[in-house]
């Protein structure tokens, strides 16, 4: 490392711990850049390039983590939550909680209560599946190598919904899509829970024909955040939905398969998998 990349990790890192010390006193972009001796502006564009978001941004997800665990006291209202991680109210509280987490606080409050969750384990070419399922469609697939923890997985997105282990309509509808021609099945609708980005990046896997592959890169672009590959990552690595939002269609630009959440074997079985389909011949 040179000594400018060390002089600049170890602004970042100053600039880190002194937001996550003072967030309850939701300090400025001008504060903090002071505080590690830079003007804004460069500040600002210094943490991006290290930490991958804004110093803004990094100061909500703290405030956000820490309302969290707040709320998960049930003694502890959204306005206790709101105040003691220094945010100007409940309205604040509740815009950042829909930006970062894809729910309101009291949704995250009550953990999914009142929502019942219909699931059920069924075989793929490519290995068991979980699928769940409420009223409004699929809220979770995944393969699974175990059920108890594929179930536990699933438990930890809605905790205090009520579960019942049936294969209903809306799953059965979604599992045809290994068996029967995809463009003659009535539309699987998705019940998805995510941040409005997540849900853009989602929604840019859906129009990835089958057979084709893309990279993240082109995900990027095509939401108009070029230089947001490494997040538009981590934002197709948390998809709930296997297979039916197609994330294993995302490769790295040089031709690499990248990551997979249910490895990378079963990611490149599934790739050529569907070249077959559309190539039967070849």
């Amino acid at each position: 490392m040179t000594d400018t990349s060390h002089i600049n990790y170890t602004r970042v890192a100053d600039a880190i711990d002194y937001i996550r010390t003072n967030f309850r006193e939701q300090p400025t972009l001008d504060e903090i850049a002071e505080r590690v001796h830079l003007s804004p502006f460069h500040f600002q564009r210094l943490f991006t390039d290290w930490a991958g978001v804004s110093p803004k941004k990094f100061l909500q997800y703290i405030s956000v983590e820490y309302a969290k665990t707040l709320l998960q006291d049930q003694q502890n209202t959204l306005f206790d939550a709101a105040y003691q991680s220094g945010l100007s109210g409940t309205g604040r509280l509740h815009d950042l909680f829909v930006q970062i987490e894809g729910m309101t606080p009291g949704e995250y409050k009550n953990g999914g209560a009142g929502l019942s969750v219909n699931y059920s384990f069924a075989p793929s070419p490519f290995g068991n599946l979980l699928v769940a399922s409420t009223p409004k469609g699929i809220c979770y697939m995944a393969f699974t190598d175990d059920e108890s923890t594929s179930f536990n997985d699933l438990q930890s997105k809605f905790p205090n919904a009520s579960y019942r282990q049936v294969l209903d309509p809306i799953q059965q509808n979604a599992l045809y899509i290994f068996t029967r021609d995809w463009t003659k099945l009535s539309h699987v609708k998705l019940h998805l829970k995510g941040t409005s980005f997540q849900l853009k990046v989602w929604e840019t896997l859906l129009k990835i024909p089958l057979g084709q592959l893309t990279s993240y890169g082109s995900i990027a672009g095509k939401i108009a955040r070029p230089n947001a590959s490494r997040a538009v990552g981590t934002a197709i690595g948390n998809n709930p939905v296997a297979f039916l939002i197609p994330c294993h269609r995302v490769i790295q630009s040089g031709g690499a398969p990248g990551g997979y959440m249910w490895g990378l074997t079963r990611k490149s079985a599934i790739i050529g998998w569907e070249a077959a389909r559309i190539n039967p011949e070849v």
